[in-house]
């Protein structure tokens, strides 16, 4: 049983409509993903993550100026990527970019690492596709090298050495708090067990079930490295309204136009509204619907995981500011204190079986030595 459950929002930056049903500039989105962890803080939650992309539907290409915004007008929340491409970008200057975070935050600065799922990156910095993997491989292994902060002697293929090298500012309290973003790759998650670091799972289709099996190899990989048990956090997409009805109308014209394109770009089929509201079900990555519902859903999730973190990528598409302030609102003051209640009473149902089970063995043991008891 976690000692605490712990809940996030995510969000792309996505360009969003304006009143006139146009897209908004992009300076003004940034000027309300602000105003959204603002929101998101004064209502009491965990974690607000901003993403990284570098193209024309998204408005943050650089997620740590935008937090450094969100930190001056914020006070307890922590602050996050999601992810940072570190394929694409120096893990020195990752470092740096998150450790100055950190100082300004007075120590709520996270980064969580990953491949991203979008490759404009590659071309706009410089970096070759056909080294994908060998790129995150090599960088990953810098950036874990300058975790302890000491000075770091390190070598590779794709980028200069560093000799007892010292990286500044360092991180104020302990060590800057490093996840690994994965999307299903098992290869992914043994990696992330290697290093010891947590990791994030992004389930954005299909049954949350299926990743239960990826969870508990990145247990058994972190037992096997001789590492200790990490926590494992959720991304996934939703949107919450006052009805099922009013999610799921609402959300459904800007999901159907954002899968649209990225499905044309990668050669999926048209997205149809059955398989929308499939996704939305109680066995989808969709979190869309009523509080009680997406509560109900969200708890199935982190059990069936064994998560104890879950982050809303509340943003979908044009979805309007104000629509997802109300979203929001939602999550933070009915749907997170119901999925604390749902996860309480399952984790306190749990132990209940547990200590039977415990009980049994006991008396088992020792009727077993009484067995063995001489008798006259």
């Amino acid at each position: 049983m976690p000692e605490r459950y712990e809940f996030g929002l995510d969000t792309f930056g996505d360009v969003t409509v304006g009143p006139d049903g146009g897209p908004l500039p992009h300076a003004q989105v940034l000027r309300n993903v602000v105003e959204e962890a603002v929101l998101a803080d004064r209502l009491g939650l965990d974690f607000f993550g901003v993403g990284e992309h570098h193209r024309a539907d998204f408005a943050v290409s650089a997620p740590e100026v935008v937090l450094a915004a969100i930190a001056g007008r914020t006070e307890r929340i922590h602050l996050g990527s999601a992810v940072t491409v570190l394929s694409s970008d120096d893990p020195v200057r990752v470092f740096q970019r998150f450790a100055t975070l950190d100082g300004l935050s007075n120590g709520r600065a996270e980064v969580i690492l990953g491949r991203g799922s979008f490759t404009e990156s590659f071309p706009l910095f410089g970096f070759e596709l056909n080294q994908y993997q060998e790129l995150f491989e090599e960088k990953l292994a810098l950036f874990a090298g300058l975790l302890p902060q000491q000075p770091v002697t390190w070598a590779g293929k794709l980028r200069p050495p560093l000799t007892e090298q010292s990286v500044f500012p360092p991180v104020e309290h302990g060590r800057l708090k490093t996840w690994i973003g994965v999307g299903g790759s098992p290869e992914s998650v043994v990696r992330a067990a290697h290093y010891g670091l947590p990791l994030v799972l992004a389930i954005i289709g299909g049954s949350p079930a299926r990743f239960a099996p990826l969870a508990d190899l990145y247990r058994r990989a972190l037992e096997q490295f001789g590492n200790p048990l990490q926590p494992i956090a959720v991304h996934s997409p939703g949107f919450i309204a006052e009805t099922d009805a009013e999610a799921l109308d609402t959300l459904w014209p800007h999901y159907e136009i954002i899968i649209g394109r990225i499905g044309r770009e990668r050669g999926w089929g048209p997205v149809s509204r059955e398989h929308f509201e499939d996704e939305a079900g109680p066995n989808g990555a969709l979190y869309a619907g009523s509080p009680e519902n997406v509560a109900t859903k969200i708890a199935a999730a982190m059990r069936a995981i064994g998560a104890t973190r879950f982050d809303l990528k509340y943003s979908n598409g044009g979805l309007p500011h104000e629509v997802m302030m109300r979203s929001i609102e939602l999550y933070a003051t009915e749907v997170v204190p119901r999925v604390r209640e749902l996860l309480a009473a399952a984790d306190a149902e749990d132990a209940e079986l547990s200590a039977v089970a415990d009980l049994g063995a006991a008396d088992r043991a020792d009727a077993a030595a009484a067995a063995d008891l001489p008798r006259d």
